[in-house]
């Protein structure tokens, strides 16, 4: 006899392949974009992703947890393409490039999923937030990224210690999202560079003046 799996089991089944969590991924993210979370039906997605809405339902168990995993997909694209960015060059690379490389990888997502970003900031600092749990989770995984890079800067220059280390690895963590999407919706002129350089500035002004590398 077949039993039915307990409540909460289907959503805690991942996708049966990367390929259709893209596919819903990407149609998520467009369809998002234009209406918000709130006001997008699960056959709409299904629809677009070309997947059926029982396929939907039977790798994530409802639209509120497809969300929290495609935020969980989202993140994961790019912590890998940050920490990707941090290990090029091997490990006699200046860290103040390495974070450089990491920022022009996060406008780089930016610019491939503006929807992503667009949800993250909206939904991130809504209180409260259906998703406010997987928010908290995938906001601590990005940011140790940042911090990493913020010691291996820490490491290499003497830098202003009384600048408090975590407001500092927010305030980069932050300006990525923000400046990113900003660049997108309000200032399609504006290039990569000229965004990369704009929150170097902010980890520039940790480094003291006139500092040389250590070593």
């Amino acid at each position: 006899m077949t039993t039915e799996p307990p409540a909460g089991a289907k959503g805690r089944r991942p996708a049966r392949t990367n390929a259709t969590r893209q596919k819903l991924f990407d149609a998520s993210m467009e369809l998002i974009g234009e209406r918000g979370a709130a006001n997008v039906t699960v056959d709409e997605i299904a629809a677009a992703a070309g997947v059926s809405k029982g396929t939907v339902y039977y790798n994530f168990g409802s639209k509120s947890e497809l969300i929290a995993q495609l935020l969980r997909h989202g993140v994961d694209i790019l912590k890998a393409r940050l920490l990707e960015a941090a290990d090029g060059g091997g490990s006699g690379r200046d860290p103040l490039l390495a974070m450089e490389a990491m920022i022009g990888q996060a406008m780089d997502f930016m610019a491939e999923y503006p929807s992503f970003a667009r949800l993250w900031v909206s939904e991130n600092w809504r209180i409260p937030s259906e998703w406010q749990g997987t928010f908290s989770v995938l906001r601590g995984e990005l940011l140790e990224v940042v911090g990493q890079a913020v010691e291996g800067v820490a490491a290499a220059y003497p830098v202003d210690n009384s600048v408090s280390r975590g407001s500092l690895e927010t305030a980069i963590f932050g300006a990525c999202f923000v400046v990113g999407l900003d660049r997108q919706t309000y200032n399609p002129e504006r290039t990569r560079d000229q965004s990369v350089a704009a929150i170097m500035a902010i980890m520039r002004g940790y480094v003291l003046k006139e500092a040389a590398p250590r070593g």
